[in-house]
């Protein structure tokens, strides 16, 4: 049985530190100009950064470069090849012809991987892309299990797949959607989605023979959410895709925060690891149950077990996560009082749960006391204020820089 990578976002360096200390076999970064990721905290020395420190760990990177570039852009997207060739990147994820063509051109050696957003939903269209230098596919989000399984069979053998397995599903085809340009002016096949298919509307049909008679259409007093959809989640589909011998494992989320980085990864990588090792006790549920102490919108297997499915359809529209916050990162670790950088008010009395990478089960303990992190005084509590604002704690096991506490409400 082949043990597949499990591929993670990382949208800074702070992110991608915590991805591979939660078990990321490889993270997805890029900066901010060509990655569809308008918003990410990535300039070219930061990335530089991110491949070296992948590199020292014997982790791969591979950037996005996935725009469809109109000729004006081709200047700076030949720069940007020439330097992700020049840092050794593990691999390219391109999705329009013409760039594909610079990088053979370009970058010869620079694994070339096909972006979600071209839409790959065949083996046919699988060997256009083989045959056009491609090493890897990432497939269309949209496609159910017997038709990867077919993609699987009739692919070129050095052909490596690569599939999402968990994170938001974009209402428009793979992500190739206009909504954005056309309501916010913010293009998202140019990295600035507003992700207005999230947004509240109110709707109303009109009768043709009688206009300005509108009728709404159901809503609460919020309007309806009737474009935006729930996150995908295949944790109790794992066996079958790591069966199929799929390559590579690809949770969506460059900007998402450490903390959901941290649970994600660290869930998978442990239900990964205990299905290679033991299939025959493979239970999703202690996975899922993990899973589901992150924000999400609700979560679906999509179109995986049934291309007829419709209960990714997500009516309310609201993240929620009653239970569960960000409480803070692990700065540094003292047996007695660990400074820890806060995300969210703590106080004394407060349940923390220690993510501990390889575990699935995280260690919970309650907050005796705290400290100021400057005057070492002893407080109550901390409201979070200015960025990387610290306090101090005791944490009851031994902890690690970069290890991440969730709160429970």
């Amino acid at each position: 049985m082949k043990k597949p990578e499990l591929l993670a976002p990382a949208g800074s360096f702070e992110k991608a530190k915590v991805a591979f200390e939660y078990g990321a076999d490889a993270i997805y970064c890029g900066t901010s100009k060509l990655s569809l990721r308008s918003r990410v905290e990535i300039d070219n020395n930061e990335l530089k950064k991110i491949i070296e420190y992948a590199h020292s760990l014997n982790k791969k990177v591979h950037v996005p470069l996935n725009i469809y570039a109109r000729d004006y852009m081709y200047e700076d997207v030949i720069e940007q090849i020439k330097m992700l060739n020049e840092l050794k990147a593990d691999g390219i994820i391109v999705s329009d012809g013409g760039v594909v063509e610079i990088v053979k051109k370009v970058a010869p050696e620079l694994p070339i991987h096909i972006s979600t957003q071209a839409n790959t939903v065949s083996y046919h269209t699988s060997k256009f892309w083989y045959n056009n230098g491609a090493k890897r596919i990432i497939l269309a989000r949209e496609l159910n299990k017997e038709e990867i399984k077919e993609i699987m069979k009739n692919k070129p053998e050095e052909l490596e797949i690569e599939m999402f397995i968990h994170g938001a599903i974009c209402y428009a085809y793979s992500g190739r959607c206009h909504l954005s340009d056309f309501l916010a002016s913010r293009g998202a096949n140019l990295g600035d989605c507003a992700q207005s298919c999230r947004w509240a509307y109110n709707l109303y049909l009109e009768e043709k023979n009688n206009p300005g008679n509108m009728m709404p259409v159901e809503q609460d007093e919020q309007g309806t959410y009737i474009l935006s959809s729930k996150d995908m989640c295949l944790i109790k589909e794992l066996p079958e895709i790591i069966d199929m011998g799929v390559d590579s494992l690809k949770i969506e989320g460059r900007l998402k925060t450490e903390y959901y980085l941290a649970t994600i990864i660290n869930t998978y990588r442990a239900a990964i690891d205990d299905y290679i090792s033991n299939p025959e006790k493979y239970d999703y549920t202690k996975y899922l149950k993990e899973l589901e102490k992150t924000k999400t919108r609700g979560l679906t297997t999509f179109y995986f077990n049934d291309k007829n499915n419709k209960d990714f359809q997500e009516y309310e529209g609201k993240q929620y996560n009653p239970n569960y916050e960000f409480g803070g990162k692990v700065q540094e670790y003292n047996k007695e009082k660990s400074i820890i950088e806060i995300k969210n008010r703590l106080q004394v009395g407060d349940v923390l749960e220690l993510i501990i990478p390889n575990k699935v089960t995280p260690h919970r303990f309650t907050i005796d006391k705290l400290w100021d992190a400057d005057t070492n005084e002893e407080i109550n509590f901390v409201n979070p204020g200015k960025e990387g604002q610290k306090v101090k704690l005791h944490i009851p096991v031994e902890a690690k820089t970069n290890w991440i506490l969730r709160r429970q409400k």
